[in-house]
């Protein structure tokens, strides 16, 4: 179980300003569970993640249950580094993976030809799956997602979309997407959260029906358009 309750994150500028970013922010999420989070740019989803992966301390409330197992997460940039190849990045990550697991994982993500290029000779959709790899080579509890598909093409992500959903149904990660693309979050996630504008809270919960990363276009269109109808109403309601 994973229980988020932040009750203020806020920033001071240079000017001595305070920036509030989060405000009242909590939600709770059961093993298994995948919950994505779509809000407008700069809201603070960011910082949300970062709170809950434990690299930001300087706030106000209570995170638990994020720290009693290992986590992995996928920054909007894969960030591997340069000199070492894709299966040296992954044991840097975890230096105690099982070969088989590895391989396996490899193997999903058809990474397999890729393990002995360095990032400089893969394409972005490649890094992007060296990335994911990544991640659950430490064999998460939690799975964190910042932004995975940004500036891929639409089959593409689709493709890694359908990849992911794949690995989270096979050893059933709690996991966290944030994401301005409302067709990842629907076609990934159990829970949808509507974020507000900075400082950001949550506005409200759509849970969506059916099998994660089997939901057709039909499906995919009405959950959007339920979306965009609390989108609206939110903003109707904000002063």
């Amino acid at each position: 179980m994973l229980e988020v309750n932040i009750t203020r994150k806020a920033y001071v500028s240079a000017s001595g300003a305070r920036l509030d970013v989060l405000r009242d922010f909590a939600f709770t999420l059961a093993q298994g569970d995948v919950a994505a989070f779509v809000g407008p740019s700069g809201c603070g989803k960011t910082t949300l993640l970062r709170i809950i992966a434990g690299l930001d301390r300087s706030y106000e409330g209570s995170i638990t249950g994020a720290a009693q197992g290992a986590i992995g997460m996928v920054f909007q940039e894969p960030r591997l580094l340069p000199w070492r190849t894709v299966e040296q990045n992954l044991r840097l990550a975890a230096p105690r993976a099982d070969s088989a697991k590895l391989s396996d994982l490899l193997d999903v993500l058809e990474l397999a030809p890729h393990r002995t290029h360095y990032p400089g000779e893969l394409s972005l959709g490649l890094a992007r799956r060296v990335a994911l790899a990544r991640a659950f080579a430490v064999d998460p509890e939690l799975l964190i997602l910042d932004e995975p598909f940004v500036s891929l093409d639409q089959a593409l992500a689709t493709r890694l979309r359908s990849e992911l959903a794949t690995l989270v149904d096979r050893r059933q990660v709690t996991t966290i997407l944030v994401t301005h693309d409302v067709e990842d979050a629907i076609w990934l996630a159990d829970r949808l959260f509507l974020l507000s504008a900075r400082p950001a809270r949550i506005l409200s919960e759509l849970r969506v029906p059916g099998r994660r990363g089997a939901r057709h276009g039909d499906e995919i269109a009405s959950i959007g358009q339920q979306l965009a109808t609390l989108t609206a109403a939110a903003a109707g309601a904000a002063p």
